[in-house]
């Protein structure tokens, strides 16, 4: 019996509702913004549980006057495209000057902080150290810390849970960018307000803000995102539904190499591992031989509409995972590539080199180009793995210090 009640307190623990930062910022009357002229980084992802924007809400608050926006990648209104520059412009809907954090800079300048007290974050990342949102609110620390403007992070779930950490840190000073910035793992199981107190406390900006976290209730690390039962907006073209966090980091290392489709292009983006003339039968036993848990590999022939092999008939497989939580995300990219090698005959680095591609982004998003040689020199998928070990224990002890759920 006491088995059962504890079962289920467990899951009525699991259905409790999680208020988001921005939820707790309204419930406790925007107090921590009262007065004062706020700035505010965001952008369709940043909603409540009603799909309303914080951009709206804040607009309405009584008490609070937001003069000035900030767009990240892909812009305030997420219709971008990935890497491509922004301009600052003013929004035709708000009035309001709309600061590109995606432009001629990536740091905000002194100009563009003028006249501001406050800066607000409100964007929903993927957990993955490669997508870009976190490091734009980490140098918007920095540049608030020179300003001394002070700086809020309305907190949201990590949609890869908080237990998860893979991969390796930035290892080569030569290889920090804006896809590898901080000192994290690949996957750093942390949400966007924990990461915040961590680049502030630990010497990662030149200068410490003044940070408020403003903190979820109700989100316990061992949630992904379906746990949550909140909505998904998405947070860039490539990310459209709540699992997508999954599949980007599951695929998103191979699409830098430049010639495998990861569904980019195709109706499922992330989704698939494919070239054209693969067998994808084949390339499915090989993926499924592996007997990676929590993860599945289907038989896919399909078509890109855009982006890598357009127009071109491609064989692969579609990626299912059938226990989130359990599965190897992160290295699933190195098995795809010694699957492909092994049940097509496609060297991905030999014909990358080939064609005269460049290694710049892979090597980035790794921080390291030491899986790379590892990968070309014919090291297995499983030893890579195995050698991350040391460092993603040593992270979780860092951590702990910054950790609020």
């Amino acid at each position: 019996m006491l088995a059962v009640l504890v079962a289920g307190a467990r899951a009525a623990e699991t259905r409790a509702p999680v208020l988001l930062g921005n939820e707790v910022l309204a419930a406790d009357g925007f107090k921590v913004l009262a007065g004062k002229r706020v700035g505010l980084i965001t952008n369709p992802s940043g909603v409540n549980r009603r799909l309303e924007t914080t951009l709206d809400v804040l607009r309405a608050a009584p008490g609070v006057k937001l003069v000035a926006l900030y767009g990240p990648e892909h812009g305030i209104y997420g219709d971008v495209p990935a890497g491509d520059k922004i301009e600052s412009r003013t929004d035709e809907r708000t009035g309001l000057p709309v600061h590109s954090l995606y432009g001629a800079t990536r740091k905000p300048t002194p100009a563009m902080l003028k006249g501001i007290d406050v800066m607000v974050y409100d964007l929903q990342d993927t957990g993955c150290r490669s997508y870009t949102f976190v490091s734009t609110m980490g140098v918007a620390m920095e540049a608030c810390a020179e300003a001394g403007v002070e700086f809020v992070v309305l907190d949201r779930p990590n949609p890869l849970g908080g237990v998860r950490v893979e991969g390796t840190l930035v290892e080569q000073e030569k290889l920090r960018s804006f896809v590898s910035q901080w000192n994290v793992p690949y996957v750093y199981g942390l949400t966007c307000g924990e990461l915040a107190q961590m680049i502030n406390d630990r010497g990662w900006i030149k200068a410490k803000c003044k940070l408020t976290v403003v903190p979820m209730k109700g989100w316990k690390r061992t949630m992904v995102w379906a746990d949550t039962g909140l909505p998904w907006v998405p947070a860039s073209p490539h990310v459209p539904h709540g699992e997508s966090p999954l599949f980007q980091v599951a695929t998103g290392m191979l699409g830098e190499i430049g010639n495998v489709n990861v569904g980019v292009g195709y109706t499922l983006p992330f989704q698939c591992i494919g070239m054209p003339k693969v067998n994808p039968h084949a390339l499915a036993a090989k993926l499924n031989g592996y007997g990676l848990p929590g993860v599945k590999f289907r038989p896919l022939t399909y078509k890109p509409y855009y982006a890598t092999y357009k127009d071109e008939i491609i064989g692969g497989v579609q990626v299912y995972f059938t226990d989130p939580t359990n599965a190897p995300l992160t290295a699933i990219n190195y098995y795809a590539l010694e699957a492909l090698k092994a049940a097509a005959g496609r060297d991905v680095f030999a014909e990358a080199v080939k064609a005269n591609k460049k290694f710049d982004m892979f090597d980035k998003v790794n921080g390291t180009d030491a899986t790379r040689l590892a990968l070309q020199a014919g090291k297995s998928a499983a030893e890579i793995a195995a050698g991350w070990k040391a460092g993603e224990e040593k992270f979780k002890k860092d951590r702990e210090k910054y950790l609020l759920y």
